[in-house]
C-alpha cells in the first residue's frame, strides 16, 4: 500500500517543520523518502497536516472502566451510537465503550492511546478489552503505589530484588509503564486510612509515600524503560496540596537519567495545584507550579483540564473517590484489589456556576499557558476524570484564543475564577506548532516513542492527521469556533498508511497495535525473586501464580518493546 499526501500545510515540531507546505509519503505503513509504483493520492492543499495524536493519559478501557460504564447506565443512555457502516454500535458520553472510543479517537486525528492505571491482577481483563479498541495503538500502565513486594524490598533495602520484581510483573502484565497512584494511600485505605503527605507511614510495611517514589524512580532508571515514572501524588484534589505536590517533585532532583529524560511525569497537574486551606478560600497555585516546572528538568506533566461537563470521576486512588462520594452524596463503588491497589468511582458534576469548580477550569489553562516550553505540559483531562476527551477541540480553542477564555471568564464562569486564578492577565496564545507539541510530538516523546510516534519523518508510523483548517487563512484567536469544529473531526486520518476516516467519518477499522516493555535481569536474580512471589501468592492471592501473567495470545498484534536491563545484578 503506497500513498502520497501533497501540499499540506505541516507541522511537525519533532522535526522542526513550522507550517510549511510538503508532501509526505507513505509505504507498507511507514513514512518514505521515495514512492515507486502507483500510488494513491490525497491532495490537502489549503489543509492542517499533523502527525497522528497521541493520548498519554486516558482511562478509555479496563477494569474500572467497565465497572464504570455499569454504575452509570444513565451515561451509557445520553449519547448511543447506533450500528451503521458495519461499524458496532455503542453508547457513552463520559465513558464511550470500547469500540465506539477507537472511533471518536481516530476521527479526532489520534493514533495512539494509553491506559495509566491498570491493577495487574485486571491486566487480562484490561488487554482483553484494548483489544476491542479498533485502529489505534495502545498499551497500559500497570500500577505499583500499594504492591506488597514492592513494600516489602524497599523496607528490606533489597534495590536488586526490587528491580527484579517491577522487571517480572511489567512482563506479566504486558505493560509499558510504571504507575503509582497515591503511593502508601491505597494500601492504607484497606484500614480506612489514607497518606496525605510524603512522610505518613504505610500501615504494615514500615515505609513512606516519599521512599515508593524515589525507590521506583530509581528502579525505572535501572530498567531503562522508555517513559518516566507516572506519578499521581498523595493529596490529589485537596486545598493547599501544592505543599504536597512540590515535595514530591523535589524526590525526583537526585534521580539521575539519561539526558533529555525527566525522571517525574506528573499527572493531571490541575488536580495538585490547589491553594487555599479550605473550599471557602480556594485559589489556583498554578502559578507557583508553573514556575517550578519551567526553573528544572526532571518533570513533565500533563493538565488535567476541566471542561465543566457532567462526568464520570474513577482512580485507583480509592479514597479520593471517597471524599468526593461525600461531598457530593452521588452512588459510589470502591474495590480492594488484593496486594495492589484500590480504586473508586463516583459521578461528578463539574458546575460553571460553582467558584471551586471554574477555579479548576482556569487552573489547567494557566498550566498549560505559564509554562513555557510546551514539550512540558502535555494536553489531558484524565479522562473521564475532568471531562471527556472529545472535549479536546474546545480546550485547543481556549488555548489559541485569548478572547474565547475571556468570553468563558466574563460571560459563562462563576466570577471566583477572577479572583481565584491569574487567568484573566494571561495573552499567550498557543500555535499550531504548540497544539502539535501537546497532543502529539511532546506526548510521544515523554512515552519514549519518538522513534516511530508524533512525527512524519521518514521512519515513523504512516499515522497522519489532516483537518479542514487552512493556517494561512484563518486567525485562531478571532476565529475560534472554526479551530473547535476543525479538529473535532478530522478530513483524513491515516493509520499505518491505510485512510481510516474520511470527511470525518469511520471508513475502516484495523486493529492497531499493543505496546509492552519487556525489562531483563539477571536470570539467578530473577529466579530468587519469583521464590518469594511465589510464597505471596500461595499465602495472599485469590488465584494461581500460574494463572496470572497475561500471554501473548491475549494481545492480537502485539510489539514488544525490548529493554536492555542485563546490567542489572
Amino acid at each position: 500500500m503506497e500513498l502520497e499526501i501533497k501540499n499540506g500545510t505541516v507541522y511537525d515540531p519533532l522535526n522542526k517543520v513550522n507550517g510549511d507546505r510538503m508532501d509526505i509519503l507513505i509505504k507498507d505503513g511507514m513514512i518514505v523518502k521515495k514512492l515507486h509504483g502507483k500510488h494513491e493520492v490525497i491532495d490537502a492543499s489549503g489543509k492542517l497536516v499533523m502527525p497522528g495524536g497521541v493520548e498519554i493519559h486516558s482511562h478509555f478501557a479496563g477494569g474500572k472502566e467497565t465497572a464504570g460504564r455499569l454504575l452509570r447506565p444513565e451515561d451509557g443512555a445520553r449519547t448511543v451510537y447506533p450500528k451503521r457502516n458495519g461499524l458496532r454500535s455503542g453508547s457513552g458520553y463520559s465513558m464511550p465503550s470500547s469500540f465506539t472510543a477507537g472511533y471518536l479517537y481516530a476521527q479526532m486525528g489520534y493514533t495512539m492511546c494509553n491506559t495509566p492505571a491498570m491493577p495487574p491482577l485486571f491486566a487480562r481483563h484490561t488487554h482483553e478489552e484494548l483489544g476491542d479498541v479498533p485502529i489505534v495503538d495502545k498499551s497500559a500502565y500497570p500500577t505499583f503505589d500499594g504492591n506488597w513486594f514492592v513494600m516489602r524490598y524497599l523496607k528490606e533495602d533489597d534495590p536488586d530484588k526490587l528491580a527484579a520484581c517491577v522487571a517480572w510483573f511489567l512482563r506479566a502484565t504486558k505493560g509499558l509503564v510504571i504507575k503509582l497512584v497515591n503511593p502508601g494511600g491505597t494500601e492504607n485505605w484497606g484500614w480506612g486510612k489514607n497518606a496525605v503527605g510524603i512522610d505518613d507511614p504505610v500501615i504494615g510495611f514500615d515505609v513512606t509515600p516519599g521512599e515508593i517514589i524515589k525507590g521506583l524512580a530509581e528502579v525505572n532508571e535501572r530498567l531503562k524503560l522508555p517513559h518516566s515514572i507516572h506519578l499521581h501524588p498523595n493529596n490529589l484534589g485537596k486545598p493547599g496540596n501544592i505543599e504536597t505536590t512540590i515535595e514530591t517533585l523535589d524526590l525526583g532532583k537526585s534521580i539521575k537519567t539519561d539526558k533529555g529524560r525527566q525522571s517525574i511525569y506528573l499527572t493531571h497537574a490541575q488536580f495538585h495545584s490547589f491553594g487555599g486551606d479550605s473550599w471557602k478560600n480556594f485559589e489556583s497555585k498554578a502559578d507557583e507550579l508553573a514556575k517550578y516546572i519551567n526553573s528544572c528538568d526532571h518533570v513533565v506533566c500533563d493538565t488535567g483540564n476541566v471542561t465543566l461537563d457532567e462526568t464520570t470521576t474513577m482512580t485507583s486512588d480509592g479514597p479520593m473517590e471517597y471524599f468526593l462520594h461525600n461531598l457530593t452524596h452521588l452512588k459510589w463503588v470502591n474495590k480492594d484489589v488484593e496486594l495492589e491497589t484500590a480504586p473508586g468511582i463516583t459521578p461528578f458534576i463539574y458546575s460553571r456556576k460553582n467558584p471551586v469548580h471554574s477555579v479548576q477550569w482556569a487552573i489547567g489553562l494557566e498550566l498549560a499557558l505559564l509554562i513555557d516550553d510546551p514539550f512540558k505540559v502535555l494536553l489531558a483531562t484524565d479522562h473521564p476524570n475532568g471531562g471527556p476527551f472529545t472535549r479536546y477541540p474546545r480546550i485547543i480553542a481556549w488555548l489559541m484564543s485569548e478572547p474565547y477564555r475571556r468570553y468563558y471568564l466574563e460571560e459563562r464562569v462563576h466570577k471566583g475564577a477572577q479572583k481565584g486564578s491569574s487567568l484573566a492577565t494571561l495573552d499567550r496564545e498557543y500555535t499550531f506548532s504548540d497544539i502539535a507539541t501537546v497532543t502529539r510530538a511532546g506526548q510521544a516523546k515523554a512515552l519514549g516513542l519518538s522513534e516511530l510516534k508524533g512525527h512524519l519523518g521518514v521512519g515513523a508510523h504512516g499515522d497522519v492527521a489532516i483537518y479542514d483548517i487552512n493556517p494561512s487563512e484563518i486567525d485562531p484567536s478571532n476565529d475560534f469556533k472554526a479551530v473547535e469544529k476543525g479538529f473535532a473531526k478530522t478530513v483524513y486520518t491515516i493509520k499505518d498508511g491505510e485512510i481510516v476516516v474520511r470527511d470525518g467519518e469511520i471508513v475502516a477499522a484495523p486493529q492497531g497495535r499493543t505496546y509492552w516493555a519487556n525489562p531483563v535481569v539477571d536470570h539467578e536474580l530473577d529466579r530468587e525473586m519469583l521464590k518469594d512471589v511465589e510464597q505471596y501468592f500461595k499465602k495472599y492471592y485469590s488465584v494461581n501464580l500460574a494463572n496470572y501473567p497475561v500471554q501473548k495470545e491475549y494481545l492480537e498484534r502485539g510489539r514488544e518493546i525490548q529493554i536492555d536491563a542485563r546490567d542489572v545484578k
